[in-house]
């Protein structure tokens, strides 16, 4: 009762009073009360988290088939949802060619760290969210885990650039990002159009992050042909 107590602000003085004179039943009665308390805050927390979260879909991980996805050396796939990586502010690169479940991943080890009640934010770098500028970065700031996703898809403009680099910069060893990309390092000066600040962006996700490679084939074609639907309609996007 006290450590329920405890987590509602409850004051240990009006916990004694209360156990001087409250009977085995009343003690019972609230216990149920607490429980249906905490109960009812912890659901509300998780569903705050999610809405902030602003994940486009929610997955999870039950059933993901990890046969494509290389891991660096030395590092094991338990320490990876374990999400070990968030409380060392460590980065991930999550890079292959489009529809290898880069997403999914990201989305789904965005809901576990939500279950652990950790802030997360999701950006979709391909569209236009970046101009936001400072209200964005405040709220980046209150997160635990960013995901910037499609990442390098569409070439960023200067101002898009810098704020990314904001971003980067302010969350190292604060914070960790998980990237999602078909751009090798390489080319990440071109979609930045500055060498310098993709160099320096670099640096600071090698020096304290990890890549991991998903290669095989297209999950979206696989599931079309496991469907029987016809995929020469269209492109794969």
């Amino acid at each position: 009762l006290y450590e329920k107590a405890r987590k509602l602000f409850i004051s240990k003085a009006s916990i004694d009073e209360f156990a001087g004179w409250a009977t085995p039943r009343q003690v019972d009665a609230v216990h149920r009360l607490l429980d249906t308390e905490l109960a009812n805050r912890e659901r509300a927390k998780h569903d705050r988290l999610l809405r902030r979260a602003r994940f486009p879909v929610v997955k999870g991980l039950d059933g993901y088939d990890f046969t494509n996805v290389r891991l660096p050396d030395g590092y094991m796939l338990d320490e990876l949802l374990g999400l070990g990586f968030i409380p060392r502010a460590q980065d991930l690169v999550f890079y292959g060619k489009t529809g290898r479940g880069k997403t999914h991943l990201a989305i789904g080890l965005g809901m576990k760290a939500i279950d652990m009640g950790l802030g997360v934010r999701f950006h979709l770098t391909a569209e236009p969210v970046l101009p936001l500028g400072e209200t964005m970065l405040r709220d980046i700031g209150r997160a635990d885990l960013i995901i910037l996703d499609e990442f390098g898809y569409v070439p960023f403009d200067i101002d898009g650039a810098r704020l990314l680099y904001q971003i980067i910069a302010g969350s190292y060893e604060r914070r960790s990002i998980i990237f999602t990309t078909n751009i090798e390092f390489s080319k990440w000066g071109t979609v930045f159009a500055d060498d310098k600040l993709a160099a320096a962006i670099i640096d600071r996700i090698v020096h304290h992050g990890r890549l991991l490679e998903f290669t095989g084939q297209s999950r979206r074609v696989s599931e079309a042909l496991m469907f029987g639907r016809n995929t020469s309609a269209q492109p794969e996007k």
